[in-house]
């Protein structure tokens, strides 16, 4: 979605004023455990680890729902939801990469290197670890799966609007990087930042419809709507 549809510093804002989702006590613990390891101070180099973790549940759901095809090819629904959780999956996981791309650029920009947790193998180590939580949730529960992505999301979005206000010199910085016009066309740093915060909404809204909490979903205007449940789901409807 062009970054021109939508009145960015409005959004910001609005991220700011809303209160957090109320978390669930493995994702306090899952948030609580990256500040402990990596400093409670949102910097460049945080947002970069939360990128390199952001995408690796949107594979996982990609290659689960090849296998539930191959194995499910009979029933029709079941294909169409899968197929409509694959492909936000490839979409979703596609601009995770474009944001680690782009803060990997603005590093570059500033002249900041990378700390210590980006040096392998502890970025590995940290993935592997990830991975290995994301695969047993949604082999317990994909619902359960896509809940816990939609609070990391909402954990994102809302780091990024505050890491926005705190670096006001962002809105001063013209963008001339080729890198990042392949993101989007931004006429500052903070435009760019502002957009990836709104992204991970995006990300947290599909996530909140696919595990069956569509009154958690926060609407605004220019929002997409290309990614939406469709077909049979894997769990039966809960409440809440």
């Amino acid at each position: 979605m062009s970054p021109a549809a939508v009145d960015l510093k409005k959004e910001q804002d609005a991220s700011l004023r809303r209160p957090r989702y109320p978390y669930t006590l493995s994702a306090r613990f899952f948030f609580a455990s990256m500040d402990l390891m990596v400093g409670e101070k949102t910097t460049l180099a945080k947002t970069k680890l939360i990128e390199i973790l952001a995408s690796i549940p949107y594979r996982a759901w990609e290659h689960r729902q090849y296998a539930r095809m191959t194995r499910r090819y009979a029933s029709w629904d079941l294909v169409r939801h899968a197929f409509s959780v694959m492909n936000w999956s490839r979409d979703a996981q596609d601009n995770e990469y474009h944001h680690l791309l782009v803060i990997d650029e603005k590093m570059k920009e500033d002249g900041v290197k990378n700390p210590w947790f980006l040096f392998p193998p502890v970025p590995w180590m940290i993935s592997a670890g990830y991975a290995f939580l994301c695969y047993f949730t949604a082999l317990f529960s994909i619902r359960r799966a896509f809940l816990f992505n939609a609070e990391f999301e909402d954990h994102a979005e809302h780091v990024y609007a505050q890491f926005v206000k705190d670096n006001p010199q962002w809105d001063d910085e013209p963008v001339k990087s080729e890198r990042v016009s392949i993101y989007g066309q931004f006429e500052n740093w903070g435009d760019v930042f502002r957009r990836i915060g709104l992204d991970e909404r995006d990300h947290m809204n599909t996530s909140f419809a696919y595990a069956g909490r569509p009154a958690c979903i926060v609407e605004y205007e220019g929002m997409p709507t290309e990614h939406q449940p469709e077909g049979a789901s894997e769990e039966p409807q809960t409440p809440g």
